[in-house]
């Protein structure tokens, strides 16, 4: 069932019996890049997920609740949109980071169905869910800055270190700009699992599922416990800090 149809994206609850999960469709071009209009609805979404799970019969909300973010064609989100990010600078970045923080944290289980490319922004926005399901035909997950030679904000390099904790696979990811299949991928902890094309909803949403009992009841202990667990990553995303390197000024 759609329950908001906005023109950069699409939040349904695909399963009437499950009324707690729900997959959120993003829509933005072939690309899917991150532009201030598409952040913005992404927030909506989860603003009136959070108000579809208040509103939840006891009996309902003791299921739980989980959300799937997905997008389709060639890339799951190719970033941000950089031109509009140079020239706006923080009015960009800042809602850029609220986003990611908000999901990071987010009240109830997340999953990313990463149907394509995930490059940059795209690979962060991947990141702040609790786990990954990709395509194990198509696609690569990537940070590809040092390539573009855009140098990262500390709140986005936060969220890829706190995900990705391997020393050897950070320095390949931020410093070698390296594109992870998705086998590589797995092998690195970028995604949980990779999976062919027609299972990658299907998957998504096992991981949904078995995970949904944690939230049972709503209360607000999961995103607590996510706060808690994040808490430098957040810190740092709310912070508002858009000066890469800035501590070095005394060296």
């Amino acid at each position: 069932m759609s329950l908001i149809d906005l023109p950069l994206v699409k939040l349904t609850s695909p399963e009437p019996e499950f009324p707690g999960l729900f997959v959120l469709h993003l829509n933005n071009g072939p690309e899917n890049r991150f532009t201030l209009q598409l952040i913005s609805e992404i927030m909506q979404a989860l603003d009136y997920v959070d108000k579809h799970l208040d509103s939840l019969t006891d009996e309902d909300a003791a299921k739980g609740g989980a959300l799937i973010t997905t997008s389709s064609g060639k890339f799951y989100s190719n970033g941000l949109a950089i031109e509009d990010a140079m020239q706006i600078g923080d009015a960009f970045y800042l809602p850029f980071m609220r986003m990611l923080a908000r999901l990071l944290t987010y009240r109830v289980p997340t999953v990313a169905a990463i149907n394509g490319h995930a490059f940059a922004g795209g690979c962060m926005f991947a990141l702040a869910h609790d786990y990954r399901v990709m395509r194990a035909d198509r696609g690569w997950i990537a940070m590809n800055e040092v390539d573009i030679g855009i140098p990262l904000i500390p709140g986005m390099a936060a969220i890829v270190k706190c995900k990705l904790n391997q020393p050897n696979f950070l320095r390949e990811c931020v410093l070698g700009g390296h594109r992870f299949k998705s086998s590589d991928a797995v092998a690195a902890g970028f995604v949980d699992r990779a999976v062919q094309d027609d299972e990658l909803i299907s998957t998504a949403t096992q991981y949904a599922k078995a995970l949904a009992p944690k939230t049972r009841g709503l209360s607000p202990v999961f995103h607590m416990l996510k706060a808690e667990i994040y808490r430098e990553t957040v810190t740092l995303l709310l912070a508002g800090g858009t000066s890469p390197g800035g501590f070095m000024a005394k060296l």
